[in-house]
């Protein structure tokens, strides 16, 4: 049985009717950048968020960037935050300006390991960036503890986390801003790039929404040098149909984690993920770790199984960041789940068969003594 890493076309059949109608909305009424689709999505995403405010923009990365530049982060201030995720959480503090700083991360949940966050905080710091990393949001009241005991901004990057939540807290309502990426390969996915910043400070908001328009306070006055980061009304009106869905595909994908748990359950060679006590997992991705990964990947693509590597080089080794002079062998956890981690097949419409042949290339293979225990 063919089991592909991510299917987006099943999901878009299954919605065909209610999209082309959103779109066609769109159409009609010529809306196309910013305007009464993009406001409708901005107030039901920040319900969903259990925040004031949501203010949609081009993609995550500006999502980032523009609440840190909002915050006042700019040349020469340090943001904290973790070298396994996408570069582009980097790319954001630098272009501010700013420098990043990495803290290693937690070996069991692969988020920001807060035991090592202050010792990362110097004069310069002003800003913390956790990343809910897979799904799983970081143990956000430590950090929060120690932001405030610094007096430092936090921005969760909860690109990865659409609908995660902590202590009973969604993803993004607990720092300063969060911030959403809608690469069509998200949990809530758009047809092309989006993003949004959600906050329940309303000052900032508006900072933001003059920023996301070049500085406008109303058309051509502008009270600031902004950026054109503005969400299209297209993107808005797909993104408030795929909403309505999002609590059942989330779940979805718990219950196929479930069953991925269970049946992987005591295989040796593998470590499969654990949702901590304190979190609702949403699990964006089903990464687990083998130390013989790359055998792995092939063994499981020679069945037609496809799986994905997510972020095999952590950001302090990669080319871009070398003027930061950080060596191999710093950030340790970061650089062994690197080399270990293979995200498995995860979407909504997942069947329990597509399941049941996934777990049992792995556990073949493990029985043939290909892995060895991480």
């Amino acid at each position: 049985m063919k089991v592909p890493f991510l299917d987006l076309k099943t999901q878009y059949t299954s919605i065909r009717e209610k999209i082309h109608a959103a779109v066609s909305d769109v159409m009609d009424s010529c809306a196309f950048a910013g305007g009464p689709f993009v406001e409708r999505f901005e107030n039901d995403f920040a319900e969903f968020c259990r925040t004031r405010e949501a203010i949609g923009v081009g993609n995550g990365t500006e999502a980032i960037w523009l609440a840190l530049l909002a915050l006042g982060i700019g040349p020469g201030d340090e943001v904290i935050t973790v070298p396994n995720t996408f570069i582009a959480t980097a790319e954001a503090i630098s272009f501010c300006g700013a420098i990043p700083v990495f803290v290693d991360i937690d070996e069991i949940t692969y988020n920001m390991d807060p035991e090592l966050l202050e010792g990362a905080i110097t004069p310069r710091t002003k800003a913390i960036i956790p990343v809910h990393i897979y799904g799983q949001m970081a143990d956000m009241d430590p950090i929060m503890r120690i932001a405030d005991k610094h007096n430092l901004y936090v921005v969760e990057d909860a690109c990865q986390a659409h609908g995660a939540e902590y202590k009973g807290k969604r993803a993004g309502s607990i720092g300063d801003a969060g911030c959403f990426s809608f690469y069509p390969g998200k949990n809530l996915g758009a047809f092309g790039e989006a993003g949004a910043i959600v906050t329940s400070n309303s000052m900032l908001a508006q900072k933001i929404r003059y920023m996301r328009d070049h500085g406008q306070s109303r058309k051509y006055y502008h009270t600031a040098i902004g950026w054109n980061a503005r969400m299209d009304g297209i993107q808005a009106s797909i993104l408030s149909v795929k909403l309505e869905y999002l609590p059942e595909w989330n779940e979805l994908r718990r219950n196929h984690a479930r069953m991925y748990n269970e049946i992987l359950a005591g295989t040796d060679g593998i470590v499969t993920p654990v949702e901590s006590e304190n979190c609702r997992h949403i699990y964006h991705l089903y990464a687990i770790r083998s130390r013989d990964r790359d055998y792995l990947i092939d063994t499981l693509k020679q069945q037609d199984i496809h799986c994905a590597i997510h972020y095999p080089m952590p950001i302090h080794m990669q080319e871009a960041y070398r003027n930061l002079g950080l060596e191999r062998g710093i950030y340790p956890v970061s650089e062994a789940v690197a080399t270990e981690l293979v995200s498995l097949p995860m979407f909504p419409e997942l069947t329990p068969p597509m399941i049941e042949t996934v777990c049992c290339g792995i556990k073949d293979w493990c029985a043939n003594g290909s892995a060895y225990a991480v």
